[in-house]
């Protein structure tokens, strides 16, 4: 069985949400599913995750379902005509009035932004395809300069990149997707348009452990925060859409890599997100620029690549799967890589479980034949602190929790497993061998590390190391 280092997140959509395209993409190589809250009904996304949950069992295999919050989107209103052109040089309004909008002016229906609006900001609309410079701001009025124009429609977007808006990252819908998404089961909940930990504290009160929190960074106030946001969340996603429009976009590949180096240390599971097989929503073959920016994420380590419209929306979302998992392949049987991984120094916290990952990470590289990790755990914290140390061998995350199991699909290297509760480290080991035999992953002299705590029923308690020999 071949090992799957780098994972997979593939979204769900109308070109996908059918029980067939999903079972394409798990062959294909999806390890995640992402269920995207901004579109789609309730019905819908039930109805997908069901179908995820029935191949799951069918196959015997554990797979993530990620639930993608939109969070607050600030757009402007409509247009008599549906759209109108805006030139550079030119003056325009945004306000409170809700009526059709013109080439002067258009209904911006959001009073936080013209509480903390300043003359000299800047605002960016239509992806920040269109610039406009605040020469001067009132209470339900924005007067700018348009620096970059260009046409503007109906519904369109709007970042303010400059500002901390009095918002919080949850509205009322996010709410009410957020209290069903957990009725459904899902593994991991996502929080767009975080801008401090605070919108974080806020998430892990309402969500009450029922699910992972994965936080979208696209917030240039989310980066100056970073490390107190990564502390707080369960993991992280670089939301490279919303950030290269907030930020310069030349910046976005140094902020990606800060991001998810801050995660590895963190030992907390990273995504990079949007745009990497663009193309492929209507071709059948990516640019050979896509499959370098997917290679240089599973290069810089990331736990997931994720595909958005390209398998939601677009007409080769099976092949865009596919594709992807053909360049982490090539990429991970490079010998690059495996030095890539070894060369971000991560050094161990004073804790007896962290001694214990060191010792692992040492042990395997010592080894003359290691064929795998098997981690044995309640809570899955222990597989995720393995995954942290980015060795070059599949981790088997051994749990009697199949919330944990699906969990735990998302994170690098891991191949998680559902067992018995077992009783002591040689359960472990004779179950850990009868497995990585059964999956053809060990020939006969491998070494495969094992690691667990004792108590066998106690979370958080990593205090063994012990090498097993398949005979």
């Amino acid at each position: 069985m071949k090992s799957v280092f780098t994972k997979i997140v593939a979204t769900l959509g109308p070109a996908s949400g059918t029980p067939d395209i999903i079972e394409h993409l798990m062959d294909a190589g999806a390890n995640v599913f992402r269920l995207n809250f901004s579109h789609g009904t309730h019905a819908e996304q039930k109805q997908r995750f069901n179908t995820i949950r029935k191949l799951s069992k069918k196959k015997k295999q554990h797979y993530s379902v990620l639930a993608d919050m939109q969070g607050p989107k600030l757009r402007v209103g409509e247009f008599e005509d549906g759209h109108t052109l805006l030139k550079n040089g030119q003056k325009f309004r945004l306000d409170m009035l809700h009526e059709p909008g013109n080439e002067k002016r258009v209904l911006l229906p959001h009073p936080e932004i013209y509480q903390v609006i300043r003359k000299g900001q800047t605002l960016l609309l239509n992806d920040g395809q269109i610039k406009l410079k605040v020469i001067s701001a009132g209470p339900n009025y924005i007067d700018t300069t348009v620096l970059v124009g260009g046409v503007l429609s109906d519904h369109k977007g709007v970042n303010v990149p400059d500002v901390v808006l009095p918002i919080s990252a949850l509205t009322e819908k996010d709410i009410k997707d957020l209290k069903f998404a957990l009725s459904l089961g899902v593994d991991w909940i996502c929080l767009s348009f975080v801008q401090k930990p605070q919108d974080v504290e806020l998430a892990r009160h309402l969500i009450k452990g029922k699910a992972g929190i994965i936080v979208k960074v696209e917030k240039p106030s989310a980066i100056t925060h970073l490390d107190k946001i990564v502390d707080l969340a369960d993991g992280v996603m670089v939301a490279r859409g919303d950030l290269g429009v907030e930020c310069p976009v030349e910046q976005v590949p140094t902020l990606q890599r800060q991001i998810i180096d801050r995660c590895r240390h963190a030992g907390k599971p990273v995504i990079v997100a949007t745009q990497m097989l663009e193309s492929m929503i209507n071709a059948p073959v990516p640019t050979r620029a896509e499959v370098s920016d997917v290679a240089t994420a599973v290069y810089e380590g990331a736990d997931c690549v994720m595909l958005s419209a390209e398998t939601a929306a677009g007409q080769y979302p099976v092949q865009a799967v596919a594709m992807m998992k053909q360049v982490i392949d090539s990429i991970q049987s490079d010998r690059y890589y495996a030095m890539a991984m070894q060369a971000v120094s991560l050094p161990p916290d004073n804790t007896v479980a962290s001694a214990i990952t060191a010792g692992m990470k040492n042990i395997i590289q010592v080894l003359e034949h290691p064929a795998c990790i098997a981690t044995y755990s309640i809570s899955g914290k222990t597989t995720i602190r393995a995954a942290r140390e980015r060795v070059p061998v599949p981790i088997l995350g051994l749990t009697p929790d199949e919330k944990v199991a699906n969990k735990l699909a998302l994170v690098w290297g891991v191949l998680p497993l559902k067992t018995k509760q077992l009783e002591g480290i040689t359960d472990v080991s004779t179950l850990t061998l009868q497995l990585t035999k059964s999956l053809n992953m060990v020939n006969k002299g491998d070494e495969i590390v094992i690691t667990a705590g004792i108590p066998f029923a106690k979370k958080g308690k990593t205090n063994i190391l012990h090498i097993a020999v398949v005979e």
